[in-house]
């Protein structure tokens, strides 16, 4: 699993992001690519630069428009040419969502629905730029959660297309207020835009939760800068780590190994019975403790109270998690209490690699049998993806993988 931490102290905007993911060694191919397939090629330039701000260095990003833009770029038209790119599925659906969610905030603001927007900034070249290159680059490393500070929105005015209008921005207070995304106090900035509404949007849109980073490895930081200058250093980190149950075994929760090379671990428990809520619902809910920290999250259907049918939902965790995912039933379920129980767990020896293949990287399970012997699995989100980039079937591409895990395991036989 990849975990992304970032760190904006200072606030986010878009060139900002992507300087950070260039600084982690993002291709620029990465991003070039997927902009041709959107009729851009040849008509912006990036100017990437390493910069210190208040002694700190970091890599600078500008975008240089090479001709001159529209006035206006309705949502709808904008909309359509990603519809129509010859995008990646999971990179098409990022950005439509970006950019919806940056639609959804304008018509919100100015009291217009949603398909007659009229970008004005946001729909610039440099901002189609920031959104496909950011995410892009996410995915370029493949990033499974990503877990976003507190940014500081600004204060004072900022000039718009429709003339001066208090900081923060409409639309980055309509995205916070929409996502539920808290904002940091501006106190002792000077007066400025910090949260630029193309940052907030990537960010609501990629982000799992706000807040302090969790326990992890980290494993690579890149630096991007931004460019006015503050009385501190202007800058956001982007740490790619790994989650510390990845680390090592047992994991953080108390837990044991017995004679045969088998561990164990101390997990909790958190079950509802519910049967008054929708499918769509439960698997929202489902989906919100897995992004949560959940080990496991599964269903059952269940009998209750006259004649009903409900659903039992189960969610595993360390305990620690214990009060954060409480949070999590109460703001999304519709259960009135949840049932907890402490309860050992049997695990193998395990670890999360990458493996080199023919078609690219894929990430492997490799688990450690008590007679010594290993076994892998691939992840399934990494053999869709090779699948999706190369045009060919899952059944392929699971033959080229296996042959490079069968290499690897006879090197490691070989190695014993």
């Amino acid at each position: 699993m990849t975990l992304a931490l970032l760190d904006c102290p200072t606030g986010l905007a878009g060139n900002m992001l992507l300087a950070s993911l260039l600084d982690l060694g993002l291709p620029a191919e990465a991003i070039h690519g997927p902009l041709a397939a959107l009729g851009l090629e040849g008509r912006y330039e990036l100017q990437i630069e390493e910069r210190r701000s208040a002694g700190m260095r970091g890599l600078h990003l500008a975008v240089d428009v090479l001709e001159r833009q529209p006035v206006h770029r309705p949502w709808g038209e904008l909309r359509q040419r990603i519809l129509a790119a010859p995008l990646a599925a999971g990179l098409q659906e990022k950005v439509l969502a970006v950019f919806t969610l940056l639609a959804e905030a304008e018509a919100a603001v100015h009291g217009h629905p949603a398909e007659v927007v009229e970008f004005h900034e946001v729909g610039a070249i440099d901002a189609l730029v920031d959104i496909v290159g950011v995410c892009a680059g996410l995915i370029h490393f493949g990033v499974d959660q990503l877990v976003c500070g507190v940014p500081p929105a600004g204060h004072g005015c900022v000039a718009t297309a429709h003339g001066p209008l208090p900081l923060p921005a409409p639309a980055v207070l309509e995205i916070a207020r929409s996502r539920s995304m808290p904002l940091a106090s501006s106190q002792g900035f000077p007066a400025g835009e910090l949260t630029t509404p193309t940052g907030i949007a990537l960010i609501a849109c990629w982000a799992d939760r706000f807040g302090p980073p969790p326990a992890a490895l980290p494993l690579q930081v890149g630096v991007g800068l931004g460019t006015r200058r503050l009385d501190r250093a202007n800058l956001l980190r982007l740490t790619l780590a790994r989650p510390i149950e990845e680390v090592a075994v047992p994991s953080d929760a108390a837990g044991g190994c017995d004679d045969h090379g088998e561990n164990w671990e101390t997990v909790l428990q958190q079950q509802a019975q519910i049967d008054d809520a929708t499918p769509e619902d439960l698997a929202f809910l489902a989906e919100a403790l897995r992004q949560a920290g959940a080990l496991e999250v599964f269903g059952q259907p269940v009998a209750m109270k006259k004649g009903r049918p409900g659903t039992l939902l189960t969610a595993l965790m360390v305990p620690q998690l214990g009060p954060e995912l409480r949070r999590v039933w109460w703001l999304h379920g519709t259960t009135l209490g949840v049932r907890e129980q402490l309860q050992r767990r049997w695990i193998l020896p395990r670890r999360t690699a990458s493996l080199a293949t023919a078609l690219g990287p894929v990430r492997i399970k490799w688990a450690t049998l008590p007679d010594g012997r290993r076994r892998a699995k691939a992840e399934h989100g990494d053999l869709a993806e090779l699948a999706r980039r190369h045009g060919r079937s899952l059944a392929d591409v699971r033959a080229v993988v296996q042959r490079a895990l069968d290499t690897a395991l006879d090197a490691a036989e070989g190695d014993r």
